[in-house]
């Protein structure tokens, strides 16, 4: 399993790009695998703010429901709408087409406490 070395990670594997001052937000390949095939995504609304480590969301599988932790806080710009009619990108495209939602950091140094992709790697693999 592969984990872009241009992204963080979170504990809970969400995954973060940031571009600037923006943080697209997304959930990691290993995350998708061990949740199953995905059949919704309930995502936070434009203008929403999300603290870090707080829920912003939750994905829906053929096996669970799962909360979305937020790995930044920030306010968010952008909602992947492609997600509401296509929930399954979450599967097949977890770093590309499938990024949830966009959100302008309020607090870049958060960026420090998430793991890169190495360390990423090693956690999962415990």
């Amino acid at each position: 399993m592969e984990f872009p070395k241009n992204l963080r990670y979170s504990e809970e594997h969400e995954w973060v790009r940031v571009e600037g001052n923006k943080a697209y937000i997304g959930i990691s390949a290993f995350a998708q695998s061990e949740l199953g095939d995905i059949v919704f995504v309930e995502l936070p609304e434009v203008g929403a703010t999300i603290q870090q480590n707080e829920a912003f969301g939750s994905v829906e599988s053929v096996k669970t429901v799962s909360e979305l932790y937020a790995p930044v806080s920030g306010k968010v710009i952008e909602v992947n709408g492609e997600l509401e009619d296509a929930p399954e990108l979450v599967n097949s495209s977890p770093y590309e087409k499938a990024w949830m939602i966009a959100v302008e950091l309020s607090d870049p140094a958060e960026l420090d406490k998430l793991l890169d992709a190495d360390k990423y790697a090693e956690m999962v693999k415990e």
